[in-house]
């Protein structure tokens, strides 16, 4: 579930092209990923090596992870028997 949610994800990512002719990514859904890269292919990884880390520290902090075409992360609590 992990790899799908990370593969929708980097499917939302927006690049553009800076005025150093080096690149930029985001992903608007996930607030704080961002990467760059003088080439495309290499801002593409770093966003997903970005993206990879913000999931693990959002998991680890129990922050709110947004649900990504149906995918859902978030930790839910155990019922308190």
């Amino acid at each position: 579930m992990l790899t799908k949610y990370i593969d929708k994800a980097m499917a939302k990512a927006v690049y553009g092209k800076l005025e150093d002719g080096t690149y930029g990514g985001e992903i608007p859904d996930c607030p704080g990923t961002i990467a760059f890269g003088k080439a495309l292919y290499e801002c593409q990884s770093e966003l997903q090596a970005a993206l990879e880390d913000w999931l693990m520290n959002s998991l680890r902090h129990g922050d709110q992870i947004p649900i990504i075409d149906g995918i859902n992360l978030n930790l839910k609590e155990a019922p308190v028997a």
